[in-house]
């Protein structure tokens, strides 16, 4: 960085300005403002921070020494004279303000130690309250002798006095116009502001609106209170927003002649403008007359030039329709030879989709028989599995809890079981539960029923069925079982040769009393229960 480049450069911390004459970009303070001091050119230096008595500014710049700086007086970490000196424990000394900046981040070790090879660990580390005021080297410091850096000052003192009177005050200090930005003195602001700075408000003489200084010009301009002179009767004086008004009344203003238009190139007062017209009454007619026969004949060529040019375009005009319909005669005969290829490619296309719909058609109905018939031997594969032959049959029932609850809806009273068989070419059976009850024992017991079913060996069977039945709703502890049996009645529908799918179910309306299934019981274990029919085979 050279001097040139140091303009307008401000630092992280605020300082009294130093000369730059009197010092180098590394030994400016840190945060210090750097000005230039070049004679006759004030606008080259840069302003001076305010001055501030609390700890929050680095050292003192060197150059306020009336003498050598002494190095103890001079801080470990700016490099400058001591304000406010903190000792660290290692004996360093540092301004108040450098030392609370290092330690800000965290404990940090001493660069002048780790300079002089003399660190020692802990005593070299630097941290919050490892330091205390330096008393005697801060009133030795502020006994020094001190001398104004600022250019043409003469104050001289000592550092305490230039801090507490002098930093910051000195009418040599340069700072900036607030307003243009202008570098100056600081004895020299209220001769500026008043007089000179270009950004200065003023307040207009006339109408008493503030403008700013360079804008006075155009302000004078447009300024309703500006004084103006009226040109025909030379009054002085006239607000410019009533000069409109004084000059439509002033007689002696003068004006364009009113046949200005077709000619005339006279002014005249107004008080003299009868006068005039009367006066040229017949230069004013031939004026007139010519004007009128220049328009005719300007308005007959023109309207002459304007059909002829009109003429030709609308003969461009046919002459472009002419050849565009013709190209659009061909399009449309081709577009018609197309559109008939067209018409009978999809009257080819429309029948082999009927075609292909009539397939799809057969072939869905082919599919849903397909369908049915695997739905009927997917339900005879499930009734075969499950189906016994030697007249014995358990029949496990799941999820009782969720089945109980939709049988008292309603939503669905009873439940068949899978067919089971006396043999394989005996009687076809099934059981049929109400697990809500039905008949007599609804809402109060659980009936269960048996079921004679058409077989595929009716035919070959003794009827009607006069086999013994039990059934039972199985203890799963094997202790009690609940036990209820039947000789079928032959005189009864139920027991004779099937004449549909299945008969009317006859059983045990009152087979177990509800109540004991609420109870903590053995009959059902994990949601689930086993019903067992047992047919005797005795005789057949």
């Amino acid at each position: 960085m050279n001097v040139a480049k140091t303009l307008s450069v401000r630092l992280e911390f605020s300082q009294s300005a130093v000369p730059a004459k009197h010092c180098s970009p590394e030994s400016a303070p840190s945060g210090s403002v750097i000005l230039l001091h070049v004679r006759g050119e004030m606008a080259a230096q840069e302003p001076s921070p305010p001055s501030s008595l609390e700890g929050n500014k680095p050292g003192f710049p060197k150059n306020i020494l009336a003498n050598n700086l002494e190095e103890k007086h001079m801080c470990n970490s700016c490099l400058k004279i001591l304000r406010r000196p903190l000792q660290a424990q290692c004996g360093h000394r540092f301004c108040s303000f450098c030392f609370n900046k290092i330690v800000s981040s965290g404990p940090h070790k001493c660069s002048a130690c780790i300079k002089e090879d003399l660190f020692e660990d802990p005593t070299s580390i630097l941290k919050e309250g490892g330091a205390f005021p330096d008393n005697a080297a801060r009133r030795e410091v502020e006994a020094l002798a001190a001398v104004c850096p600022n250019e043409g000052c003469t104050w001289t003192g000592n550092i305490k006095e230039y801090e507490v009177n002098h930093e910051g005050k000195c009418d040599f200090m340069i700072i900036l116009c607030p307003s243009c930005k202008e570098l100056m003195r600081t004895n020299e602001l209220e001769r500026h502001n008043e007089r000179e700075c270009p950004e200065r408000t003023l307040n207009c003489k006339y109408c008493k609106e503030p403008f700013h200084f360079k804008n006075i010009k155009a302000h004078d301009e447009i300024c309703p209170k500006y004084p103006m002179i009226c040109e025909g009767c030379a009054k002085k004086k006239i607000p410019r927003e009533k000069y409109v008004d004084h000059i439509k009344f002033c007689s002696k203003f003068r004006a364009p002649c009113r046949f200005h238009v077709v000619g005339c190139d006279m002014s005249v007062e107004k008080e003299k403008t009868h006068d005039h017209e009367r006066a040229c009454s017949y230069e004013h007619l031939n004026l007139l007359l010519h004007f009128i026969m220049g328009i005719k004949l300007h308005s007959e060529k023109t309207k002459v030039a304007e059909l002829s040019r009109r003429c030709q375009e609308l003969e461009l005009k046919v002459g472009t329709f002419e050849n565009i319909v013709c190209v659009l005669n061909r399009e449309m005969e081709r577009s018609s030879t197309t559109i008939e290829a067209y018409n009978r490619q999809h009257r080819l296309d429309q029948d082999k989709v009927e075609i292909l719909n009539n397939k799809v058609r057969q072939l869905e109905r082919t599919v849903g028989l397909r369908d049915l018939s695997i739905v009927e031997m997917e339900g005879n594969i499930r009734e075969m599995s499950a189906a016994t032959f030697d007249g014995i049959f358990v029949w496990k029932i799941s999820d009782f809890t969720k089945k109980r609850q939709d049988a008292v809806a309603g939503r669905a009273p009873a439940m068949f079981s899978p067919a089971f068989f006396t043999s394989k070419y005996g009687y076809k059976m099934c059981l049929r539960i109400y697990l809500n009850g039905d008949g007599t024992g609804r809402a109060s017991h659980l009936s269960l029923f048996f079921v004679v079913m058409r077989g595929h060996s009716d035919a070959l069977l003794k009827w009607p069925f006069n086999q013994k039945v039990t059934l039972m709703l199985l203890d799963q502890n094997n202790r009690e079982h609940i036990i209820d049996a039947f000789r079928p009645d032959i005189s009864s529908s139920s027991f004779q040769r099937p004449v549909s799918d299945m008969n009317i179910a006859s059983g045990c309306p009152l087979f177990c009393p509800l109540p004991k299934l609420d109870t903590k019981n053995s009959y059902i274990r994990d949601d689930t229960i086993f019903i067992k029919a047992i047919v005797d085979l005795t005789g057949l």
